[in-house]
Parts: structure tokens; sequence; C-alpha cells
């Protein structure tokens, strides 16, 4: 593969080919970029590297847009770069503005219809670009970063077929029973694997699950999340067998560069140089970036 920067809709063509999906991989900084870019290159699969409105107050999106353009010639890679939640239209405009080859709307908070006018006025002014665009539907329960939410309400399928046909979305994140942050699930994990089906029949559009992330149990001990439980593999590759597309990923990266960050740190508590420090931290993100591609893409279990 090259380096270069594509649509996310190009990437779901690879996916759509292999009855795969593309991992979405959130980043909040320079160790988290470099940590997937390296992955992906290494594993020779294309990733859709993903900036939250949080994440882009913090790093700059004027940073962002110079930075991954070089990291992606770096290691060769196809990618696209992905605007995660974007709560209003100027969000959705600033990024376009950046350089950004795929946003997400997300106005599932707001009324049906409120809902389908801004997704629509969104890919209005994107299609022309070719910019891809994503829309959710139904509301997915958990905190992460600017995404708040006590109860989840499940995508209808119905719905999901109206509202695509109204708006012209690319992809849909859909509700199907996973929530955001580390605490997923209360007892078993379950995905309404049915209702992924019928969805996906419905709308003939590649869907998207958020609220992903394994939440691995050496990680949760570690950290001391008691508690905190995520999505099996096994769970997640059945989804993406029966339509979904694209997966995202967050907290799974975000434990795995505090654990790195926390072993260093009591290990040599005398280190100044916050290199020594951040350079396991970032290797412990590029194992879990090499984990989550295996998985979202190449099916392999964990």
């Amino acid at each position: 593969m090259k380096g270069e920067l594509v649509p996310s809709a190009e990437l779901i063509g690879y996916a759509e080919e292999r009855n795969t999906a593309i991992a979405s991989l959130n980043f909040n900084n320079y160790e988290f970029l470099n940590a997937i870019c390296r992955a992906a290159a290494e594993l020779e699969v294309p990733v859709i590297l993903a900036t939250s409105e949080g994440a882009i107050r913090y790093m700059g999106i004027d940073v962002i847009s110079a930075m991954v353009p070089q990291m992606v010639k770096r290691y060769g890679i196809k990618a696209s770069l992905h605007l995660d939640h974007g709560r209003s239209f100027e969000t959705v405009m600033l990024a376009i503005r950046y350089g950004y080859t795929s946003v997400m709307i997300d106005a599932s908070d707001k009324p049906y219809e409120e809902n389908v006018r801004i997704t629509s006025e969104v890919v209005r002014v994107c299609k022309p670009l070719g910019i891809t665009v994503e829309a959710e539907l139904g509301v997915l329960a958990g905190v992460e970063d600017e995404v708040s939410a006590e109860k989840g309400i499940y995508t209808d399928p119905q719905q999901a077929k109206d509202f695509v046909e109204k708006t012209g979305v690319d992809m849909l994140a859909v509700a199907v029973g996973t929530s955001h942050g580390a605490y997923k699930f209360k007892g078993e994990p379950h995905i309404d694997i049915d209702r992924v089906r019928r969805i996906r029949e419905l709308t003939k559009k590649p869907l998207v699950l958020h609220g992903a992330s394994g939440v691995y149990r050496e990680f949760v001990e570690e950290l001391g999340l008691e508690g905190a439980k995520g999505l099996s593999d096994d769970l997640l590759i059945k989804a993406i067998k029966s339509g979904i597309r694209k997966v995202n990923t967050d907290t799974d990266l975000r434990m795995a560069f505090m654990v790195g960050l926390r072993r260093s740190l009591s290990k040599n508590p005398k280190e100044i140089d916050p290199r020594k420090h951040l350079t396991p931290a970032m290797e412990e993100v590029y194992k879990m970036a090499s984990k989550r591609l295996r998985v979202i893409t190449l099916g392999e279990l964990s």
C-alpha cells in the first residue's frame, strides 16, 4: 500500500469485498497516532484515524491536519482522517476545511426529523467533495469524551431504512447493545445480531458499531477498574459477519496507554525525561492497535 488519505467509503469497499470491517481507531496525541499507523503498516491493512471534538480541542485541528498526512506517508498506509461524533454542522464544516476525508454527524440526541434535516444538510455539502458521511440513529448508553447518555435506545430497522433514504448518508451507526466507555455491560455481553442483520437487509448500507472496545481483563485488573466489561472478540466478529463494516475503538487504546505509562513511572520513578515514559506507553498502544486490527479487519481471535 502507498501512503495516502482517502475517503472512508473507499476503505469500506475493501471490507465489503472481504466480508470484514475497517477499524476506526481514535488518537489523542503523537504517541497514539504513531502507534496506530505502525500497526496498520506491519499488518498491511487500511485504517480509519479518528478524532473526537475533545481530541481536536486538545491537539488543535491545524496540528492534526499537518501531522496525519505525514504519518500516513511515513508508514505507507492507506487511511482516512475521520471526525468522530461531530455534534454540529459547524464542527463538520471545520473538519472539512482542514482536510478530513470522512465525517460523522451525530444528531442522534435530537428528535428524528431534526436528525434527518441536519444529516441531509451535511450530506448535501460533503457529497460533491467526495467526503464520506456517517450518521447515527438510536442512542448508545455510557460516557466517552463528548458523548454521554444514561440509557440506550436500540435502532429501529424500519426507521433506519427511512433515515437512509431521506438523508443519502454513506454509513449508519446503529445502537444494538453496546455502550461507550469501559463499563459496557452488566452481566453477559450481548449484541442484537438479528437487529444488525435486519437493518443491513433494509438499508443496504455499511453499518457502524460504536462502543465496541474489548476492555480486556488483564488491563481491567491492572488499572483497578472493578466491574469494567467490554465486547468479546467472538461476538464482535459475529456482528461483523452480519453486516457491520466499521468498528470504533477508543477505550482499549486509552487503557493500553495508561498501563504502559503507569508501569514505566512505577519502575523508574526518578526518571524525569518524559520520552522515557511515553515510549513504553506508545508501545502498549501499538500492541493494542495491532490486536484490534487483527480482530476487526483480519477476523483473528486474540
